[in-house]
């Protein structure tokens, strides 16, 4: 079977675990922390990084540090990992969904503004802009980076500033991303440097790995420094053990940083094998009637963490169907999310019922990612191409 997403571990990962074991030090205090924050930082292009145990903590963590809570909401994609909207919640806010984008998968600004438009109202009193339907105040905007490709941050970070709200940035999926502000290949700037706070997930099938592990970047000393302290239970300055207010335990250990450190110092040429496994792809699968391939802007640099396509009708074969041939075929693939709004956890709440995102839900019923790992060899390319062209047809 070639699996989905087979990751390559870095040469120097070895020898800085080995460090940590040597020393002692293995737990979430050590140089490694330093050292893989240090180099995080340079690379994304930001004062201050702040290693996390998850994406879905370093997301959560972002958020409460900058004072999101009970009565706030946040505008985030309709078509997202779960974690996402789960972030938000823990904070004690809701999300406010909204459609996305058909080509790029992306929050879609132009929605976006239809959301203010029709469905919210400026509130003098609380001198804020706030959900008619719920009555909560719209805090922050949470652009999520899908599948490797950058959101129209331009947009985005206009209507952030109209509205005077946070911009806290998903690039979970998009490490080494690149944004081209007002089109200039000149100016370009990695995903997660955009907003005012961006947020990586190091899982195993991310770019850069941990295992498990998460940063939280930003070039605002005072949301840096309340990220520190947040993860680290907020113990008290100068007295160790005496607690203010509540925190939590969001330590990366050194160990962990170690591994991604090795990974960190490989990244351009992991980079260089995911666009390369995407031009292999779209050589290999161009003139395929039905299958809807992935774009990449002019003014952006995608690192295709999934190779994510469409099954549209003309292909004669549903997705599912679709992806269980090419599980016959010994070629393991996933599904695109589910929709934040279908999902049983918010059909619950009164607050999301009645709701419809028509692209979201088109995407997620048609869309899919080949295997896309970065352990992937150009002969299992040529052989999911080859396989995917023998199902259309025989169709």
């Amino acid at each position: 079977m070639i699996p989905v997403n087979e990751p390559l571990i870095a040469k120097n990962a070895l020898k800085y675990a080995g460090d940590c074991i040597k020393s002692g030090w293995i737990s979430s205090a050590g140089e490694y922390i330093r050292k893989f924050e240090a180099a995080f930082a340079q690379y994304i292009g930001v004062k201050h990084a702040v290693t996390t145990t998850s994406g879905t903590t370093a997301l959560h963590l972002a958020l409460a540090a900058a004072g999101v809570g009970p009565g706030d909401e946040v505008i985030l994609p309709d078509l997202t990992m779960i974690a996402v909207p789960y972030a938000v919640l823990y904070t004690g806010a809701k999300p406010a969904l909204v459609d996305v984008d058909r080509i790029l998968f992306n929050l879609d600004p132009s929605k976006v503004r239809e959301f203010v438009d029709n469905k919210c109202r400026f509130d003098q009193r609380k001198k804020a802009w706030v959900n008619r339907r719920t009555g909560g105040v719209i805090r922050a905007i949470l652009p999520v980076h899908l599948y490797g490709h950058p959101c129209p941050m331009d947009e985005i970070l206009a209507i952030s500033r109209e509205f005077g709200w946070l911009v806290v940035e998903d690039a979970a999926e998009a490490h080494g991303a690149r944004f081209h502000p007002g089109g200039d290949k000149k100016k370009a700037l990695k995903a997660g440097a955009l907003g005012d706070i961006g947020c990586f997930s190091f899982y195993a099938n991310k770019i850069v790995t941990t295992g498990e592990g998460g940063m939280v970047v930003t070039n605002d000393d005072a949301l840096a420094d309340r990220c520190r302290r947040l993860k680290d239970l907020a113990h008290a300055s100068g007295r160790r053990f005496l607690h203010t207010e509540l925190a939590f335990n969001y330590r990366m250990t050194n160990v962990q940083a170690a591994i991604g450190l090795a990974q960190l110092e490989e990244i351009d040429r992991y980079i260089a094998i995911k666009r390369k496994m995407a031009a292999a792809y779209k050589k290999g699968l161009a003139g395929v009637r039905g299958l809807t391939l992935p774009e990449e802007m002019t003014w952006a640099r995608s690192v295709y963490w999934m190779y994510a396509v469409l099954v549209e009708d003309e292909f004669g074969l549903s997705r599912d169907e679709f992806a269980g041939r090419l599980k016959e075929a010994g070629i393991d693939t996933r599904t695109f999310f589910v929709p934040v709004h279908e999902q049983p956890v918010f059909t619950k709440d009164r607050a999301y019922t009645g709701l419809s995102f028509p692209v979201s839900e088109e995407l997620s019923k048609k869309g899919l990612y080949l295997p896309s790992g970065l352990a992937l060899t150009q002969a299992q390319i040529e052989e999911v191409c080859c396989a995917i062209r023998k199902i259309r047809a025989s169709i």
